[in-house]
């Protein structure tokens, strides 16, 4: 099937020379989202059912991906398969999503219940933004616990929740907003009135501009 010329630029040059830079963007890509992770090549090759040896060869542009092996890597980083493509073409600097389109994510502890909506996904060189639609609708005993890079907000939507945040838990209610550090373990404690729906906001690396 041949390339859609809005997602990928016209070739200036030989074929070649084109292939080689599109494996230098994909490998710069993962590596960089490997390494916002907090991820070693082992872990991510056992996350994403690769071998060790593939993605060493993909980071240092030596092998060229299928697009089966970019869609496994996609889900492992919970990357959309077209952030790898990022600095081939102009950036965007706008990103819309229907009410209910949210690219569907399987999050880090993640049950039956828990669904979890991309909302977004606007990287730079300085600056990343992870917004999620978070809906719970089945309650459980057993909560995962949570750390990541950045600064995390959260605002209530519906329902009613126990949060922790460390030693410390909070009550949050629609209409509630949390902000914290992503470094101290945190997450739901208790689910008190479903369905439960809130929106959490990642905010990664420094901000530059006025």
């Amino acid at each position: 099937m041949a390339a859609d010329p809005g997602t990928l630029p016209q070739p200036q040059s030989d074929p070649a020379e084109l292939e080689r830079a599109l494996g230098s963007v994909i490998a710069q890509r993962v590596r960089e989202y490997r390494l916002q992770l907090g991820l070693t090549v082992g872990q991510l090759a056992q996350l994403s059912g690769l071998s060790k040896g593939m993605l060493s060869k993909m980071e240092n542009a030596q092998a060229s991906p299928s697009l089966a092996t970019l869609a496994r890597l996609s889900g492992a980083l919970s990357v959309p398969v077209t952030a790898f493509f990022r600095g081939l073409d102009e950036e965007r600097d706008v990103l819309f999503v229907k009410a209910g389109q949210g690219l569907e994510v399987m999050h880090k502890g993640s049950r039956a219940g828990h669904r979890y909506q991309m909302l977004g996904s606007m990287r730079g060189p300085q600056k990343r933004m992870e917004p999620l639609l978070v809906t719970l609708m089945e309650r459980t005993e057993v909560f995962p616990a949570y750390q990541h890079p950045g600064t995390e907000l959260i605002y209530m939507l519906a329902g009613k929740m126990e949060y922790s945040y460390g030693s410390a838990t909070y009550l949050l209610e629609p209409g509630d907003a949390l902000q914290f550090n992503g470094e101290v373990t945190h997450g739901p404690s208790q689910l008190q009135s479903l369905p439960i729906q809130f929106l959490s906001v990642k905010a990664y690396g420094a901000v530059t501009g006025p």
